[in-house]
């Protein structure tokens, strides 16, 4: 039904630019998600994945084959992962937050940076499994228990983000022929107090699109 009905639907209505699958241990395999992702991209639907969050599924690998923008979760990604991520162009996201509220070992962060990996961050914001959409806190999580620097976990959540969503030439940045979406700050003594102090106020203005909210 997903693949003969849904999709064809979801298509003609214009109503989705991404399919993500949850390719894990008692979900989707390795095999349907093939078949879902591969459906998907008849219509110009583009491929993201969720996995590696119960086992080491296979959907890392399957993600990359498809051209995924990016592959989410990652808490059991080992060597093998890592060594196939900086082979293509898909972006690793971690979610420290599922970790934090579900009582799991958090993604290995500190290894993909150092192995060269263009790491985001996402706050994974779902009733289910992470309630909550606290990027700060999820910048914090980042730093305290992935071992992320202060700046590391900044350029993850802006940057980085923006490229697992395929939009890195339009956001991510403050940059020359992007959209004028940012944040204004009040007085912070340095980058490192906004995830140290991560329930402190410290937004004064938001643009989005270069106008002001």
């Amino acid at each position: 039904m997903l693949i003969s009905e849904m999709l064809p639907a979801v298509a003609a209505e214009g109503l989705a630019e991404y399919v993500d699958v949850f390719c894990d241990e008692g979900f989707f395999t390795v095999e349907d998600t093939g078949r879902i992702l591969e459906a998907a991209a008849r219509y110009g639907i583009r491929p993201k994945i969720h996995a590696n969050e119960l086992a080491n599924s296979g959907g890392v690998q399957v993600g990359i084959r498809h051209g995924a923008l990016s592959v989410d979760h990652l808490e059991r990604m080992e060597a093998a992962e890592i060594a196939a991520l900086r082979e293509s162009d898909t972006i690793p996201t971690m979610l420290p937050g599922a970790s934090f509220f579900l009582g799991m070992p958090y993604a290995p962060a500190r290894a993909a940076v150092e192995a060269g990996l263009p790491v985001a961050l996402a706050s994974d914001y779902n009733p289910g499994s992470s309630p909550s959409g606290d990027m700060r806190m999820v910048m914090a999580l980042a730093c305290i228990k992935m071992r992320l620097t202060p700046r590391e976990a900044l350029v993850a959540t802006t940057l980085n983000g923006a490229a697992a969503m395929g939009l890195g030439r339009e956001l991510g940045s403050i940059a020359v022929g992007k959209r004028a979406s940012f944040i204004v700050t009040r007085p912070v003594p340095s980058l490192a107090f906004i995830p140290y102090a991560y329930t402190t106020p410290f937004i004064a203005a938001h643009f989005i699109g270069g106008s002001k909210m």
